[in-house]
């Protein structure tokens, strides 16, 4: 199999995002639908565009990508801590098993996991692993700041998920993911299928 990384561009801007977290409430762990009117998170006016190390994926030449490129896709954000540890093993290879389930085998719908690592890393693990997913390497944790993921302390972006309709939207976050129960998955699933299809 064979991956390329390409550079990702999170056009976004921080005050926005910011006020978008600060609205959210965990609740348990459990993810919590965005109100309709809460503002696009993939504007393309945006003043800042955070570029992470690389994005490691199966296809496409080397070229930067931005979450505005990317509108009238559904679009997840999952952070993680680190690659290769037991819980986000367990995470990641539940996105891969239940690929189709969950994002329709990526059928207008991209999927980035985004962690502190370096890209080649992820790359690395990726490749083992036979994940299907993109990797954005976050070092520094510019973009996990953005959504309120980073852990400046530990160095390291905790386990939030963020469902980004093809509008532009967040329609769905969990704060954190619990990658450990079953019914997260289920949630996310039918999170990302009532983005994907508007139903």
């Amino acid at each position: 199999m064979s991956f390329r990384t390409i550079a990702l561009a999170l056009a976004a801007t921080p005050a926005l995002l910011l006020a978008q977290a600060a609205t959210t409430h965990a609740g348990h762990g459990a993810g919590h639908a965005m109100p309709a009117a809460q503002a696009n998170f993939l504007n393309d006016t945006a003043t800042t565009e955070i570029y992470t190390s690389g994005v490691v994926g199966k296809t496409g030449a080397v070229r930067p990508v931005s979450l505005a490129s990317l509108r009238g896709q559904t679009v997840v954000l999952a952070f993680f801590p680190r690659v290769r540890t037991s819980g986000c093993t367990a995470q990641l290879t539940g996105y891969r098993d239940k690929w189709k389930e969950l994002f329709a085998g990526g059928d207008k719908v991209t999927m980035i996991a985004i962690s502190t690592d370096a890209s080649a890393d992820q790359q690395a693990w990726a490749a083992e692993a036979n994940f299907p997913m993109l990797f954005g390497s976050d070092k520094g944790g510019k973009v996990g700041g953005l959504y309120g993921a980073f852990e400046a302390t530990a160095g390291y972006d905790k386990r939030y998920l963020y469902v980004i309709g093809p509008d532009g939207k967040v329609t769905y976050v969990a704060k954190p993911f619990r990658q450990m129960v079953e019914t997260a998955y289920t949630e996310l699933g039918q999170a990302v299928g009532k983005a994907r299809t508007g139903r």
